[in-house]
């Protein structure tokens, strides 16, 4: 969401000549209904002047019944971010009418090597915004230069001085939308597993729009802003379990079936008790399993893993994995994916405080849970793994 709006801010209002389009329009990538389950969303907004209902979302575009006559493929192009091959429906429809790609995931070759005005940047970086910030730096600068000059040049015209200090508002709201992204994607910079000199530049960079504004800057603190925006991520309490997995969940279908990854920011035994809460039952580990095959099912996954992310008693950063095949050639790709990735990942047995492993050994079901050792790969690099076992 943040990387769409940046880039969408600065080229929309500094467009390259012969572009394609004047207009940049932002489009996060999820239903509107999306939005309440991301607390970190709403908690930014407060920030960024920005309410839930400004964002453009999949609801707004045409019904996918009509939309190729309503937004016919060859009246569009699409820019990628945080992600470098369109999926699901926008996929089908819209994938040959990718030209341009600003990522930090695996490079899936789907976007042509040659796109033209567009940017084509998939580097190794903490947060995609970071990225986007980088390639936007001149383009935004000219911007910001453009409107000061012009509002001091011209004392007879007041508007002109208040449009460059509408400008500088807006520069410095958009930096603090970027800014989130990459102190939550960096734990604020402190993550030496992710943090990249990219993400050091970017957060130094719009740390100085958000300064140079008198409305933001003279009662801004990073520190203060990242445990904001990062307590509310974590307040997934009110939410229900299945709220929880499709937060922040991404789907895969590369002909081999439905592979699907929910992140989650609690540990396994939080889903356990909240399962158990909503069924009204003392079995947390039934509850769970229950939800979760239901989760899988509505979205007709073959393959389906949870990655939880938490801190331990001694304050140590952890991670737990859940692999669960449902049919049985999905069996043999998960197999496949826990011999081959167990030394990478660190993959330990996991056991919950009632002493059980949520195992799963057959033909038809296969399903293991694990303590992942090697903390400093998250979904970018296990998905990049699953999928390669279905390969």
């Amino acid at each position: 969401m943040t990387s769409s709006v940046l880039y969408a801010y600065v080229r929309s209002l500094v467009s390259p000549s012969n572009c394609f389009t004047p207009l940049y329009v932002p489009v996060t990538n999820i239903p509107v209904s999306d939005v309440k389950i991301r607390p970190e969303f709403l908690e930014l907004f407060r920030h960024a002047n920005i309410e839930p209902r400004h964002l453009i979302t999949l609801d707004d575009l045409p019904d996918m019944s009509v939309i190729q006559s309503q937004l016919r493929p060859e009246d569009t192009k699409w820019i990628l971010v945080d992600h470098n091959a369109l999926q699901g429906q926008l996929g089908k429809i819209y994938s040959d009418r990718v030209w341009g790609v600003i990522d930090h995931h695996e490079d899936e070759q789907k976007v042509p090597a040659d796109t033209g005005r567009e940017p084509r940047l998939i580097v190794k970086a903490g947060s995609c915004t970071s990225l986007v910030t980088e390639y936007c730096r001149q383009s935004w600068d000219s911007l910001s230069k453009s409107s000061i000059t012009s509002g001091a040049a011209h004392a007879q015209g007041e508007s002109l001085a208040d449009d460059a200090a509408l400008t500088t508002l807006w520069d410095a709201q958009i930096a603090r939308l970027g800014l989130a992204s990459i102190l939550i994607d960096t734990s604020n910079l402190q993550s030496k597993d992710k943090t990249t000199e990219h993400d050091a530049k970017a957060v130094t960079y719009l740390e100085a729009k958000i300064m140079s504004c008198p409305q933001t800057g003279a009662k801004f603190d990073r520190d203060e802003f990242y445990k904001k925006i990062d307590s509310a991520k974590k307040d997934i309490g009110g939410l229900d379990l299945q709220d929880i997995l499709r937060k922040d969940y991404k789907q895969w279908d590369d002909g081999s079936g439905k592979l699907g990854v929910s992140s989650v920011v609690k540990p396994i035994e939080f889903l356990q008790k909240k399962a158990a809460d909503e069924a009204d039952t003392q079995s947390m580990g039934d509850a769970f399993l229950d939800a979760v095959r239901s989760f899988a099912k509505a979205r007709g996954l073959s393959l389906y893993s949870i990655m939880t992310t938490s801190t331990s008693s001694t304050g140590e950063f952890q991670r737990e994995l859940l692999v669960w095949a449902f049919d049985r050639t999905a069996v043999s790709f998960a197999r496949r994916f826990a011999s081959e990735s167990k030394m990478e990942l660190g993959l330990e047995d996991w056991h919950g405080s009632d002493g059980k492993s949520l195992e799963q050994d057959g033909e038809a079901q296969w399903r293991r849970v694990w303590w992942q050792r090697k903390v400093q790969h998250s979904r970018k690099r296990v998905a990049p793994l699953l999928r390669e076992a279905m390969a």
